[in-house]
């Protein structure tokens, strides 16, 4: 039986093979030059067959069935061209193809502007898709990057850490939490361009790939675009300032490519007060040919970048003090001095080999070294009054709940006429305790990762034949971290000192018994420090399978993680599991793809895939205080995914589009939040983790985007993603706390098993219904705009998990509330959904030819007609049970409302630049 299998597949490829003999063939010429274009690459869509043009701009593809295909041609800065053809067992010589400058591209740049602007905060709601989505040229996903992404929006309602992002070949997602840190290299649009992206569960040449996808940003100096490129920007959203430069020599007779890069950004303030920003950004690729069969690569990036945050407020606050209200700065010496700046400096040094073993198969050896900080700063106050502008007790609601309105009224004042830090008054605390020869009330510090990352990878890329490509990788990561914080600055004090003054005894109080009661200066190490390390093995392999009517594709993964964390410091609240190694944590994950492609015309295609993935819980959820002990979360086990989806694909001269429906489901997810909690068993206030497990979650939609040419100039596009984000199930949960004895906790700090009941509530991921319509002119004298219209509902905000548990309605005697109602709790508990809004963007540009020079000029207006929304929000955690969040309901101006994030209103963003 077996045999005969086999000998009806090697006839049917015979077959296919001997009989279908079209023959393309053209020459790719510039348009102004006359030139011919070497590199570009031309590829029937969806047939496997693909051509490099020559040095001649000479392509040929044979071997091509009989039916109705687009013959595509793509160019790093041409104009991608697409030709419907017919093939009938014949040669069509397409003769000379001019191609034309892409000047449009400049609008590319605004995509790293915004994940530059809104990746990586300390909060999940500023987790923004657009960077992942810069190499795609699917209109749902341009749209989502361009148009949705101010909202907070999240494709397929996922975080960013569901897409792998590379760079030649070596996967950048940080090990810690699984995100990838844009800013690594942010400003150096001009060398990023090549990118290869794979959406959702689609075969990746380079990775097994994530929910969401990979993208893969090649460097190598000898595909980048060969000469000078200058621009300038200006914006009003985090920089003001961009100035940019690069250079590319293109592959010389002599062996040799470069290609130099760097920029400056700076701002004194973007749209929210006091968020400064000032960064640079380096770029080196350095490529020698060693002969016709090998290659080395070396590239450097340095991004180093310091910037302000911005903070979540009520809507007490907002209305007060406006949407660009920003608590976490002040006055100091004439300037407006940020408390929380985030600090990075994480230099990327990468080797690559690349070896042609045939015309049809490639191997791809990298190494890479990744190392230095990231510091994000803020001020302590162990022996001060909280230095917060917007601490509930100098709010005005804080005295119209205690019927004190003439204090109500005083306080509403002062924050309406000033409502920022007060640095005067920190310096005056610290300078007047430095007299009396005491300790500072404050200072200011920074949390510090101090992280190195190896990775050494080898990927190998091999078309079996005409129809069956094969892919294959393995890799290892050693990572090693230390996590401290550092005093930046004692604020004219002389000194400040290391305990928790919210400990009860004297030896709890100590941040490390080991030196009791210690004074630190600047630069010393503090309150916490510790190690942790890990390393990652893991492979794949991976068929492609590409015939006349049907692609389909089969991938597996398998993956060994391990992490441990080593305390430096003995904790006075953990004595016996603070210092030393905690267990080793081993998980062992595998992961399963497939996928069908087929082929109803050469225009019209129906698309599957489905997928079963285990992934290790990240660092960050994997200790439940890794600051100040080794404790693992309890019954810590890998999270479970399931997800498909099916499209139908339209792909024509005049219509281009994607209908996709989508089920994921995860299983054992964890997750971990800090926060300060009252009304934990009672009445008692603790600042409390809360470790959250076993969450099921699952998420459905449909995503659409169309675009029509519906005439030479004028393209009309609309896209629309429309979702159901719920968890799925009531989660265990559980909290720890470093005060004993308090309330629900042990003598460890460790609080009884909760269920909290949150099945049905929705994941608060953005809008998880989105819309857009829109249309684009380019006028053939190379100028061009467009305007869209987005619409957005369904925004939630995130849910207190603890309030949906027993201690919601547990007084301290571990009895229910006398008082309490189910009935009124069911309201007080109700998840609250954000008002639709519509907001309006628009984009437009100009490009000229002066001799050999191309100059180029466009802006982006976000938000044309300020629109006021609420972007995303959180439930405070301060109101732990039923009294305490009625009595905080009841009030006209809650004391601990939600907070949240509001999008900008108008912003601008401005390039021009000359390339030669």
């Amino acid at each position: 039986m077996s045999k005969t299998i086999v000998l009806i597949v090697v006839f049917l490829l015979f077959f296919t093979t001997v009989f279908s003999q079209n023959i393309l063939k053209g020459i790719v010429v510039d348009n102004d030059s006359k030139i011919p274009l070497k590199g570009v690459l031309v590829s029937v869509l969806n047939i496997p067959n693909t051509q490099i043009t020559n040095e001649k701009g000479f392509f040929k593809i044979d071997i091509i069935p009989n039916g109705s295909y687009i013959l595509e041609l793509k160019f790093l800065g041409y104009e991608t061209q697409n030709f419907p053809i017919e093939l009938f067992d014949e040669t069509i010589d397409l003769g000379s193809i001019l191609f034309y400058k892409d000047f449009t591209e400049d609008q590319d740049l605004s995509l790293i502007t915004i994940t530059d602007d809104e990746l990586n905060d300390d909060t999940s709601a500023a987790d923004n898709i657009a960077g992942l989505l810069q190499a795609t040229k699917d209109i749902f996903l341009r749209t989502a990057a361009f148009e949705f992404s101010s909202s907070f929006f999240r494709v397929k309602g996922l975080d960013s850490g569901n897409g792998k992002v590379l760079i030649n070949g070596i996967e950048m997602n940080k090990i810690y939490d699984g995100r990838a840190q844009w800013s690594n290299w942010g400003g150096l649009n001009d060398v990023l361009r090549n990118q290869e992206f794979s959406n959702g569960l689609s075969p990746s040449n380079f990775t097994f790939g994530g929910l969401l996808g990979a993208t893969n940003m090649n460097t190598r100096a000898s595909e980048q675009r060969p000469g000078i490129r200058l621009s300038y920007s200006s914006s009003n959203r985090s920089y003001v300032h961009r100035a940019m430069a690069t250079y590319s020599s293109g592959m010389r007779e002599n062996g040799w490519a470069f290609t130099f890069s760097g920029s400056r950004r700076t701002g004194q303030e973007g749209f929210n007060d006091g968020t400064s920003y000032n960064a640079y950004a380096v770029f080196a690729s350095i490529e020698k040919k060693l002969n016709e069969n090998h290659s080395l690569n070396f590239t450097g990036i340095f991004t180093p970048n310091r910037r302000g945050k911005s903070s979540p407020n009520t809507q007490e606050v907002f209305d007060l003090k406006g949407i660009a209200y920003n608590e976490y700065w002040g006055n100091l010496n004439g300037r407006k001095a940020n408390s929380r700046i985030k600090d990075v400096n994480e230099p990327i040094l990468m080797l690559n080999h690349y070896w042609n073993v045939s015309s049809k198969t490639e191997v791809n050896t990298n190494i890479s070294y990744q190392f230095g900080q990231i510091g994000n700063s803020r001020l302590d106050f162990n022996a001060g009054a909280n230095p917060s502008p917007t601490y509930y007790q100098y709010l005005p609601s804080y005295f119209v709940a205690r019927d004190d309105l003439a204090s109500a009224y005083q306080f509403q004042q002062e924050f309406l006429n000033d409502g920022q830090l007060d640095w005067t008054r920190i310096f005056d605390a610290n300078i007047t305790n430095a007299a009396a020869e005491l300790p500072s009330g404050y200072v200011l510090y920074e949390d510090v990762n101090d992280d190195e990352q190896i990775t050494v990878n080898t990927i190998l890329n091999s078309a079996i034949n005409d129809h069956i490509n094969l892919n294959a990788k393995v890799e290892y990561k050693q990572f090693s971290s230390n996590s401290f914080a550092k005093v930046i600055d004692l604020l004219g004090g002389n000194g400040y000192l290391d305990i928790n003054n919210f400990a009860d005894t004297e030896d709890s109080k100590q941040n490390n018994i080991a030196t009791p009661n210690r004074i630190v200066g600047v630069n010393d190490k503090f309150r916490y420090n510790y190690n942790i390390n890990a390393a990652v093995a893991k492979g794949f392999v991976q068929g492609q399978f590409k015939y006349n009517k049907v692609d389909f594709y089969g991938a597996a993964s398998v993956s060994q993680t391990k992490y441990q964390r080593e305390g430096l410091y003995q904790n006075g609240r953990f004595p016996d599991n603070s210092l030393g190694k905690s267990e080793q944590l081993n998980f062992t994950n595998v992961g399963l793809k497939a996928g069908v492609t087929y082929k109803l015309t050469g225009r019209h295609l129906l698309d599957a895939n489905v997928a079963y993935i285990t992934n290790a819980p990240t660092i960050r959820n994997s200790f439940s205080n890794s600051r100040e002990n080794n404790n693992v979360v309890d019954n810590l086990v890998s999270e479970n995914v399931f997800s498909t989806d099916v499209s139908y694909i339209i792909r024509s001269p005049i219509l281009t589009g994607r209908l996709t429906g989508y089920y994921n489901y995860t299983e054992d997810a964890t997750e971990i939040s800090f926060y300060f909690a009252d009304g934990v068993g009672g009445d008692n206030t603790a600042f409390v983790q809360e470790v959250l497990t076993g969450i099921n979650k699952k998420h459905l939609g449909i995503e659409f985007g169309l675009e029509a040419q519906v005439t030479s100039t004028i393209k009309l596009k609309g896209a629309a993603a429309i979702g159901q984000f719920t968890y799925d199930n009531n989660p265990d949960l559980y909290l720890t706390t470093d005060v004993a004895n308090e309330g629900v906790f042990d003598d460890k700090g460790r609080s009884q098993n909760y269920i909290s009941n949150l099945e049905n509530y929705k994941v608060s991921a953005g809008p998880q219904n989105a819309y857009s319509v829109g249309f684009e002119y380019r006028d053939p004298d190379y100028w061009w705009v467009g305007a869209t219209a987005n619409f957005f509902d369904n925004t939630y905000a995130d849910i207190a998990p603890l309030n949906r548990s027993s201690n919601f309605f547990t007084d301290d005697d571990g009895l229910p509330f006398e008082d309490y109602n189910p009935i009124l709790a069911r309201d007080l508990l109700q998840q609250e959904r954000f008002d639709n809004y519509m907001v309006v963007n628009m984009i437009g540009g100009k490009s000229w030819k002066i001799g050999d020079k191309y100059i180029s000029f466009f802006a982006t207006v976000n938000n044309v007609l300020n629109t006021v929304y609420k972007s995303g929000g959180f439930e405070q955690g301060r109101n732990a049970n039923f009294r305490q969040l009625r009595d905080d309901k009841a009030l006209e101006t809650p004391v601990f409302g939600n907070k949240y994030w509001y999008g900008r209103g108008t912003t601008y963003f401005l390039n021009a630049s000359i390339s030669f």
